[in-house]
């Protein structure tokens, strides 16, 4: 690959950052699919981007894995579409910026991913986890039942709730505002009890001049690793469920709001999501449990 190609991998990778607002994690996956797209270019004398065809796409494909076959069987489909993604996203930046003439990725649909449903909770299950946080704790009672109610209460992301800031809470109105990914902003509004479960953890929370929210005894801020070990502990004392991390409470969440009727769209907007599609599945999971009930209570079934 001719050395002057990588200014443009540089201003793609500015432009995610500085106007796309992309989170640094998204951004070095960009930068490692296009990285091994490059290395691929390398080794088949490609000097070029716009050297590149519909064919030679496919041979990237082939080339990813034979590339990993030595430690898996070959790349997953998913990890397949996120790198042809990458790729699309990066020649249509090329083709705005007239760099290319066409963008030949565009053209080149990702593999057909069957799509697993999300595991959830019970509703009962929800509540037995608050009685056993009750029991079982005494210093930091307050704290993980806040760390429940909002994963849970308002679908957060464990990101998000981990930024949630003092002055992004309106307890007097019942509103949390978020700031998710691409930094797109959303208001979402809190029920009762979860504004009670804030208001009580706000008496006990540690004396700090930390700007947000959840804090640990020592009045920093709360990270993801802390918050996945809480909720994996509790999970385990209630659930069987494979999957015991902070987003099987957002799934849940999402899941129990349209099993009991809520709008799609209104869910959409509460969990952030950028494409209903994304939200859509949990209507499977929902038609799915109304299955499974039927199948075990129904005499004719």
């Amino acid at each position: 690959m001719d050395e002057s190609q990588f200014k443009y991998v540089s201003l793609f990778l500015n432009e995610l950052e500085s106007i796309r607002r992309y989170s640094s994690s998204t951004i070095t996956a960009y930068k490692k699919d296009i990285e091994q797209f490059i290395n691929f270019c390398k080794e088949n004398d490609i000097n070029h981007f716009n050297q590149i065809s519909e064919k030679k796409l496919r041979y990237f494909l082939i080339y990813l894995n034979e590339l990993e076959s030595g430690k898996k069987k070959g790349l997953s489909k998913t990890s397949i579409s996120r790198k042809l993604s990458s790729l699309r996203s990066f020649y249509e930046f090329l083709f705005i910026n007239e760099i290319i003439e066409r963008n030949p990725v565009k053209d080149i649909s990702n593999p057909k991913i069957k799509r697993n449903l999300p595991e959830t909770l019970t509703l009962d299950s929800f509540e037995k986890i608050y009685d056993n946080i009750g029991e079982n704790e005494k210093e930091n009672s307050h704290l993980y039942k806040t760390i429940f109610d909002l994963l849970y209460g308002c679908a957060l992301r464990v990101s998000e709730l981990c930024s949630i800031e003092l002055n992004n809470i309106d307890l007097k109105n019942g509103s949390l505002r978020i700031l998710g990914k691409g930094s797109k902003e959303r208001i979402i509004p809190i029920g009762t009890k979860t504004i009670q479960t804030i208001s009580d953890y706000l008496l006990v929370r540690p004396n700090t001049s930390s700007k947000y929210l959840l804090v640990n005894s020592k009045g920093n801020k709360l990270y993801s690793r802390f918050v996945y070990r809480i909720v994996n502990k509790y999970i385990k004392q209630v659930s069987d469920i494979k999957k015991k991390s902070p987003h099987i409470l957002r799934h849940s969440a999402a899941t129990h709001m349209l099993d009991n009727e809520a709008d799609l769209l209104a869910v959409k907007e509460i969990l952030g999501h950028e494409n209903l599609s994304t939200t859509q599945i949990y209507t499977h999971v929902s038609i799915e449990r109304l299955k499974k009930t039927y199948k075990n209570a129904h005499p004719k079934s």
